[in-house]
């Protein structure tokens, strides 16, 4: 299966001259489609991603701050959800760029793509529309690149049963610059974790993983995310808070350790700009199996959203213990 965009890529195969580097593509079959275009690079920060090209055989930049070890005669931008990482993105690729490089940008224009002509000329860049198809646009960019700075780390300070908690963040990544309610929520409904091997799954800015690392030393912390941002802010908040924990960067929950006693999750529920079930399925499966005996799942979820349904297939029963403000809090105890 093909996203949109990545079908669009394929239609503008002629633009395309190597070696080639593709920018945080969408999670999909494109890199076994694209034909021997010379060498092919991709740099993504999303860790499903990274296996997609890696298993089709492309060199694969994975990281927040990626060192490129080539210059590439052109590069294919996805406009980015967040749409920061536009300039963020371009900053991180500038050194790798030959100095007669070409640049396309493809989206989706439910994704904003349309908006790239204003967004280009604010970074004093200039974006031209060269094809439309598949409800996306293709665009070749111009300007120069050198003036653009990536995303520095944030921080932010949040209260959490009387103490301070310093957070830091990236642009593109949840939780960035503020603490969003439904973790809020989350985090008033935690005091039973109080040691154990404790797994904070989707971390983003590493808020609930460092809140139960403080709130109770002697557990053993862990905190995945399938983006490399996210990774480099929770790793970022940990040290700014002085406080240890093994920070992952997984598609899915991580091979190690074997057993948790505790996961606690904001998860997330989206694929790009769509609605997608199937993460949250897999991640509720995949801690009904990875759970100690006695051990809790507890989440937070928009209150419209279906994991009741899902918990209660993998767990048998869950429990309600509140709602407020469009979200619930869900927890399920492994038998």
């Amino acid at each position: 299966m093909l996203a949109n965009s990545s079908q669009l890529i394929l239609r503008n195969l002629d633009d395309l001259q190597g070696p080639v580097l593709f920018v945080e593509p969408e999670a999909d079959q494109l890199a076994r489609q694209l034909p021997a275009l010379g060498q092919i690079s991709c740099f993504t920060t999303d860790a499903a991603v990274k296996q997609q090209w890696q298993q089709a055989g492309a060199e694969v930049y994975f990281s927040a701050t990626p060192a490129f070890s080539q210059q590439f005669a052109t590069a294919v931008l996805f406009y980015p959800k967040s749409k920061e990482l536009l300039a963020d993105n371009l900053a991180r690729i500038a050194s790798a760029l030959q100095p007669d490089a070409q640049l396309y940008v493809v989206g989706d224009n439910k994704g904003g793509i349309k908006s790239l002509v204003n967004h280009a000329e604010k970074l004093g860049l200039h974006a031209h529309k060269l094809d439309n198809a598949k409800h996306c646009l293709w665009f070749s960019l111009t300007g120069d690149l050198s003036q653009l700075k990536p995303g520095a780390i944030s921080q932010f300070n949040i209260q959490h049963k009387g103490h301070n908690l310093t957070i830091c963040s990236l642009p593109g990544v949840f939780n960035h610059g503020k603490l969003d309610t439904g973790t809020a929520l989350l985090l008033q409904h935690l005091g039973h974790i109080q040691d154990g091997k404790v797994l904070d799954f989707a971390c983003g800015a590493g808020i609930i993983g460092a809140a139960l690392k403080q709130q109770a030393p002697g557990i053993e912390l862990y905190c995945s995310d399938i983006s490399a941002l996210a990774t480099a802010a929770t790793n970022a908040t940990l040290q700014a808070n002085q406080l240890s924990g093994q920070v992952i960067a997984a598609d899915g929950l991580p091979a190690q350790p074997q057993l948790f006693k505790h996961i606690v999750s904001n998860p997330p529920f989206h694929t790009g700009i769509k609605t997608d079930y199937s993460i949250s399925e897999a991640f509720i499966a995949q801690s009904a199996a990875r759970l100690q005996s006695g051990g809790t799942l507890t989440l937070v979820a928009n209150n419209h959203l279906a994991y009741q349904q899902l918990l209660e297939q993998a767990f048998g029963k869950v429990n309600i213990l509140a709602k407020a403000n469009g979200f619930v809090i869900y927890q399920a105890v492994k038998k």
